[in-house]
């Protein structure tokens, strides 16, 4: 069976349900969000802690209520949605195969948004020694095991990396009556925002262990302990510097990875520094007519900032769905420099609005961020827990010289 509609997004969670609100709000008449989940707000339903909406609606929301706003709005707007359904394929003519309970369809949308988020890294793609027993499980995991399903995956935990997600386990545990030891950390800093750093650890004392990782894991049936130790200025382990900490759980949050199969087999290219879609500043990839958005693309501090991002990418694609071309125009690459690990969009055009986001590779203090020679930010410190963003203005774009084909975005201690 064969269905053509406008545009199809994949992915119901914020960044789709943003993406289809847009797409439809921009005039196209058939928008699909497809979700291979059981319901809509991806992992906003097991996020019940607040901190949602602060940017978006001026309000402080839970997960649950942040999604409820765009559920209710799809319905009022009457976009199609497809769950419990698989996208098995996307070619590059932009035809997708899907399953689900009806069996197998073939899908021929006139543009695509991807939105599929992004998956947690495992004990396996960090390679930690030692036996395999269980009670080794991400954070996100554990966060619906016991926010979702009631589920407390152990009493007594340690949990390695100083992610969002680790750290405000780290706090839900504890107010179920869990014990958490340690908080391990490989960098020399906090991998998270700085607030779940201090309503999560501070706190609650929770101690957090900088330039640590875990070196073994002991157990046979079940985790009974792990080995930690401190690492020199390469992150090799100092032998003197190991302890043992006894625990029942090993909780990972070691970061996240952009969940992008389906876009390599639509022949999507990929930016090796953020494993998301090289895009321009219409969220289009490289392929005419799919687009992408949210943590697909790169993983955002804020789901406010998911939504927005949906947003570009769903009022593009209803653009290339009725027949505009989006990547007419010249391309100025945007190129990460000194101290400064991506860029999004990877390409601008010059003559239009952008908000340029960008993480940072270490701390710094007083410096100075240059895009080019158009515009200079002045801040007091910078990490890379925390996204930096700059709005390009006509004013600024209007410094781009002719014949420029890349702004190059540094770093700089100010002085």
């Amino acid at each position: 069976m064969t269905s053509e509609i406008d545009v199809a997004v994949i992915g119901g969670g914020p960044a789709g349900l943003a993406a289809a609100i847009r797409a439809k709000e921009a005039g196209a008449e058939s928008v699909t969000i497809i979700e291979r989940g059981e319901r809509l707000g991806g992992l906003l339903n097991q996020c019940i802690h607040n901190g949602f909406g602060s940017l978006y609606f001026d309000e402080d929301l839970s997960g649950p209520e942040y999604a409820r706003r765009f559920i209710e709005k799809t319905e009022t707007l009457k976009v199609n949605t497809l769950l419990e359904t698989m996208v098995l394929d996307i070619s590059p003519d932009r035809e997708i195969a899907i399953c689900s309970k009806a069996g197998y369809r073939r899908l021929t949308p006139k543009s695509i948004v991807l939105a599929m988020g992004c998956r947690e890294r495992t004990r396996h793609q960090i390679m930690i020694p030692g036996y395999r027993p269980a009670g080794v499980l991400t954070a996100g995991t554990a966060q619906r095991m016991v926010n979702m399903e009631g589920w407390i995956p152990g009493s007594d935990v340690v949990i390695l990396g100083s992610g969002d997600i680790g750290m405000i386990m780290a706090r839900r545990l504890t107010l179920e009556g869990a014990r958490v030891n340690a908080v391990v950390e490989i960098l020399p800093y906090c991998g998270g925002l700085v607030r779940n750093r201090v309503q999560c650890l501070e706190d609650f004392n929770i101690p957090l262990f900088l330039n640590h990782a875990v070196t073994w894991i002991y157990g046979r049936e079940r985790v009974e302990a792990v080995k930690i130790a401190e690492l020199d200025e390469n992150f090799n382990h100092m032998p003197e510097t190991e302890r043992v900490i006894g625990c029942d759980t090993l909780l990972l949050s070691v970061g996240l990875i952009p969940e992008n199969e389906l876009s390599l087999q639509a022949g999507v290219r990929l930016n090796p520094l953020t494993s998301g879609p090289d895009t321009n500043e219409a969220r289009e990839t490289n392929i005419p007519g799919i687009f992408a958005g949210g943590n697909v693309v790169h993983v955002n501090d804020f789901v406010d900032r998911v939504s927005w991002e949906g947003e570009i990418a769903g009022q593009s694609a209803a653009e290339y769905a009725g027949g505009k071309t989006i990547s007419a125009g010249k391309s100025i690459d945007v190129v990460p420099g000194e101290n400064i690990r991506y860029v999004v969009p990877q390409r601008i055009s010059g003559h239009k609005e952008v908000e340029i986001s960008m993480r940072v590779k270490a701390p710094g203090k007083n410096v100075d961020i240059y895009i080019g020679d158009i515009m200079t930010k002045n801040f007091k410190a910078v990490v890379p827990g925390v996204m930096v963003t700059f709005k390009l203005t006509k004013k600024h774009l209007s410094k781009i010289k002719e014949g420029t084909t890349e702004l190059r975005v540094n770093c700089k201690v100010r002085g």
